[in-house]
């Protein structure tokens, strides 16, 4: 009986969510029953923040909402470009590569068909070791046993880019970031370095059950880094962000967006972008880093044109976009 109970609850539950979403969009033309949200590796930010976003979006519009593990940024971007994913997380430096046909996945295929939608979070660039490593800073590498998250994600691609600016060459590695995670913890590996919105869960954990040390780049690094590399910009992790650690963190970062394929029916987009902007402190709950899921970073996108559905929401809270980024 009460298994039956819980079912009829769940049905009216479900039917309540259809409802509301109903409301909230009037013109659900083209929409898909089932929509996937490209994330990254488990263990990093991607993984929860678009796990979240998803079941946000399933339980408000009363469709088949689900995140997807994915390799990161540089797949979603191409895995948008070919509409297997209906939303894909990205950095907008592979994204960059990606919409001039410099995709390391799909050299030569310009993702010209993909557009913005939201403003995620910025991802800074970290490392962390253990403290009895000796390891303080990104010059140490040389020589050790260095992951750079998975194939194909940003750390992955730009870790070895900055390396290489700093004449550092170590002897890297790709996986997920809870499979680092643990390959630093047991000795398997002398740094991790990755790249997630703060603070990367992985990182927390180690904090919370290891003696680490966490580096960026120092005052000799950072310049050489800076001016190499225009797609990047400078950061500070303030102390305190893991616990235990009460020293700033100098290094660079790069901004997230939420993606979709021009071909997304407008009034999707719009409400999606809509649901994300108005209800920020939900967003938080997902993950901390939603913080600056705000409209005021809607500006922080300089080349990737919005989607028309996100354009007519913005516009009809006050923003006025560069004509460049309008579809």
């Amino acid at each position: 009986m009460k298994g039956f109970v819980k079912t009829i609850a769940a049905v009216i539950a479900g039917a309540t969510l259809v409802s509301a979403g109903a409301a909230i969009a009037q013109d659900r033309t083209g929409w898909p029953r089932a929509l996937t949200v490209g994330t990254a590796s488990q263990g990093g930010t991607y993984f929860v923040y678009g796990n979240g976003l998803a079941a946000y979006i399933g339980e408000t519009f009363g469709i088949t909402a689900s995140g997807e593990v994915t390799g990161g940024p540089v797949q979603n971007a191409t895995l948008v470009q070919m509409k297997e994913h209906g939303i894909g997380l990205v950095t907008m430096g592979p994204m960059y590569d990606a919409w001039n046909g410099k995709s390391e996945l799909a050299p030569g295929l310009p993702h010209t068909d993909v557009r913005a939608l939201f403003p995620m979070y910025q991802t800074p660039f970290q490392c962390i070791t253990m403290a009895s490593s000796g390891i303080k800073a990104v010059s140490d590498l040389n020589g050790k046993r260095v992951s750079v998250g998975p194939a194909g994600g940003t750390p992955g691609t730009y870790w070895p880019r900055f390396m290489a600016t700093l004449d550092v060459k170590p002897r890297q590695s790709n996986s997920g970031a809870s499979d680092a995670a643990s390959q630093l913890q047991d000795g398997l590996l002398d740094a991790f370095c990755f790249a997630a919105g703060i603070p990367i869960s992985a990182f927390s954990q180690l904090a919370a059950e290891a003696k680490v040390v966490m580096f960026g780049f120092n005052d000799t690094e950072l310049p050489k880094i800076l001016d190499k590399h225009p797609e990047v910009s400078a950061l500070t992790i303030k102390a305190g962000t893991y616990s235990g650690h009460d020293y700033d963190q100098n290094t660079v970062a790069m901004w997230n967006f939420a993606t979709a394929h021009k071909d997304m029916p407008a009034s999707l987009a719009y409400e999606i972008t809509k649901l994300v902007m108005e209800n920020n402190p939900r967003m938080m709950q997902i993950h901390s880093a939603a913080s600056e899921t705000l409209l005021e970073n809607v500006d922080k996108n300089g080349f990737l044109p919005y989607h028309p559905g996100a354009v007519r929401y913005y516009e009809e809270k006050g923003i006025t976009l560069p004509a460049k980024l309008k579809d």
